[in-house]
């Protein structure tokens, strides 16, 4: 064997020991894209359930929950009553519509069946509602206060994600972590749109 050939073998597994090592960094890096792609969408659908409880609670008492239990609470034994809204609009003489609107009681759901059935949610768990997916056991972190807009007093919330998996969400004190609401506005929106 001459020394070409000995060269020939050894840069041919040098060649495709790099073009693994490659290979696999890319690989790599495009399986931790998705994992926290998974982790991420799977964090947005359970704001998205914590949003809909907070606009229950806040119709039924005005405020947001400050916390995980107060909420907990609510979704277990809270009620949502059923209303019927009917308007009636009459001509008068002279060419003028008065409407007249009338509200009717007709009953009440449970919150937890209303906002998360067996249809819409098969494998709901109240008790895991709050915890973050992919953080270890984490909880959301809750906000709710009034600030004042305008001489008015709003009630606000938020819903963060305390520890984001995503290492562009966590720079600036995790400036961009996923929540949902607003410290400062009188928002509901989440902040993936």
């Amino acid at each position: 064997m001459n020394l070409s050939k000995v060269l020939s073998l050894v840069f041919l597994v040098v060649a495709l020991g790099l073009g693994y090592l490659l290979w696999k960094g890319v690989d790599d890096v495009v399986e931790d894209e998705k994992r926290v792609a998974l982790i991420e969408a799977a964090i947005i659908e359970k704001l998205q359930m914590l949003r809909d409880a907070e606009l229950a609670f806040q119709a039924s008492n005005g405020r947001y929950a400050a916390n995980w239990n107060e909420l907990k609470a609510f979704i277990q034994s809270g009620q949502i009553w059923l209303v019927q809204r009917t308007e009636t609009t009459t001509l008068l003489e002279y060419g003028k519509e008065e409407t007249t609107v009338a509200f009717d009681t007709l009953g009440s759901v449970p919150v937890i069946d209303s906002l998360f059935n067996e249809r819409k949610y098969p494998n709901f768990n109240l008790e895991s509602l709050a915890v973050v997916p992919g953080s270890g056991g984490k909880q959301f972190e809750f906000f709710a206060d009034k600030v004042e807009r305008n001489s008015y007093e709003i009630s606000v919330f938020e819903i963060r994600d305390p520890a984001p998996v995503n290492p562009n969400r966590r720079l600036n004190n995790n400036e961009k972590a996923l929540k949902v609401g607003s410290r400062t506005d009188a928002s509901t929106e989440g902040n993936w749109k």
